[in-house]
């Protein structure tokens, strides 16, 4: 078990540590859609790299999901195949959004020994959304 400041000190090692090993501008970073984001995250279970979609406009939610759940096959086939779709997911906060992610379970932020397997899989999945999403940047927008 470990202190909050511990842990937090090793989730920092463990994001500068990241950027160290991959050392690149991820370009999803912002997609230029509102509300329509790429992120990270790694904890004490799993690691995940998630495409949200948190506009509070139900209407724009569903719209982009529904293009994005077209494309599933594809994303599936050539880029993806594990991806999970989720519709209706609740933060933390309470808040309701669409996510669409890749789940790696078994690893742990604070077990450095999982740190190298994480790094792999986050820069790897990334690369494949990346990917994906340039791929269908124009169909996603329109």
């Amino acid at each position: 078990m470990f202190s909050r400041e511990e842990s937090k000190a090793m989730r920092k090692e463990f994001w500068i540590s990241f950027g160290k090993s991959f050392p690149r501008k991820w370009i999803l970073y912002n997609t230029k859609i509102k509300d329509f984001s790429f992120k990270f995250d790694f904890d004490t279970k799993k690691a995940l790299v998630t495409l949200d979609i948190e506009d509070s406009n139900l209407e724009n939610r569903i719209k982009y999901y529904e293009k994005l759940e077209s494309l599933k096959s594809v994303l599936i086939e050539n880029y993806l195949p594990d991806v999970i779709y989720n519709d209706s997911f609740f933060l933390e906060n309470g808040k309701e959004i669409s996510r669409i992610y890749v789940l790696k379970e078994g690893v742990s932020i604070h077990n450095k020994n999982t740190w190298q397997e994480t790094m792999v899989f986050l820069n790897d999945t990334m690369d494949k959304f990346e990917e994906f999403y340039l791929d269908f940047e124009d169909f996603i927008k329109s």
